[in-house]
């Protein structure tokens, strides 16, 4: 059962990581890889999620970003600073959906499947080939849950692994997703300030931050970055307050702050910035020297 996080006689202790979602989720999936030996806590909103982590009711939270065919999955970038919270690590995960059904169910016994509209889309041509009726469910893990509750062999989901084992599924079909490049990237979320040494290896920088009101200042801002030579490898923009005057960017770039041409890149911004706060300092995920 998701739940909405209470406060923790003690912060520190409580070795859970809160994820949104149900049990089964690809979040909760990507909790197992990262921290198999932390209790994975369900929420049911993103801000639950969060507020798990600042009242201590977790003690990190699993938070998806990005996804590679369907672009930002959650606007991390608002919720981080009103929350306090600090990103502490990246994960990225292959995004593998599985038919599954309950016992004694057939593929060609099937006629609907239940899923996440995401996932439907990401299906098309298996669910076309198989002329099965799409049923739109909240998310992945919770379709495996509502069709294990059904008990139907004419009912399937399309959900990740984990949920076919925590629902007491059968694998119909695996892997049956449309593109073999699906992934999404994860932040990892703490409310203690944890930074990557720069000796560690590659490292990335994430902050926001907003222009001062001054002619070219988000170009001025961002000239520092490419004078050092510093990668900036996202760059996103919302409005703050509800205002469309007032702008806030969120930017992730390759390095340290330690590193002496990334220190004074963010000099050079700071200086055309009204507001600069950086939100973590964390090590760049292997998957990153992959793709390249």
């Amino acid at each position: 059962m998701m739940t909405t996080a209470q406060p923790s006689a003690d912060a520190e202790a409580a070795n859970r990581i809160a994820f949104q979602g149900e049990l089964g989720a690809f979040s909760h999936q990507a909790c197992a890889e990262v921290f198999p030996d932390m209790e994975p806590l369900p929420c049911a909103t993103f801000e639950d999620a969060f507020q798990a982590v600042k009242t201590g009711a977790a003690k990190r939270a699993m938070i998806p970003v990005d996804n590679s065919l369907y672009g930002r999955v959650a606007d991390v970038h608002t919720l981080l600073p009103e929350y306090g919270l600090y990103i502490i690590g990246e994960h990225f995960l292959r995004i593998r959906l599985q038919l599954m059904a309950p016992q004694g169910a057939t593929i060609a016994g099937l006629e609907a499947v239940h899923s996440h509209t995401v996932a439907l889309g990401q299906c098309r041509r298996f669910i076309k080939e198989h002329g099965l009726r799409t049923v739109v469910q909240a998310d992945t893990a919770g379709s495996a849950h509502h069709v294990a509750g059904l008990g139907d062999v004419k009912h399937g989901a399309i959900a990740s692994e984990l949920a076919a084992e925590t629902y007491g599924l059968d694998i119909l079909a695996p892997n049956i997703e449309d593109a073999e490049h699906n992934t999404t990237r994860f932040l990892i979320l703490s409310r203690q300030k944890i930074e990557a040494d720069p000796l560690d290896g590659p490292a990335i920088t994430s902050f926001v931050f907003r222009v001062r009101n001054v002619p070219a200042a988000l170009y001025k801002a961002l000239g520092g970055f490419a004078t050092c030579g510093v990668n900036m490898v996202k760059l996103e923009s919302y409005m703050v307050g509800g205002s469309f005057t007032a702008t806030q960017f969120y930017a992730e770039i390759e390095g340290h702050p330690e590193d002496r041409l990334v220190a004074l890149a963010l000099e050079e911004a700071q200086f055309f910035c009204s507001h600069l706060k950086i939100l973590g300092v964390y090590q760049s995920h292997p998957f990153r020297r992959m793709e390249r």
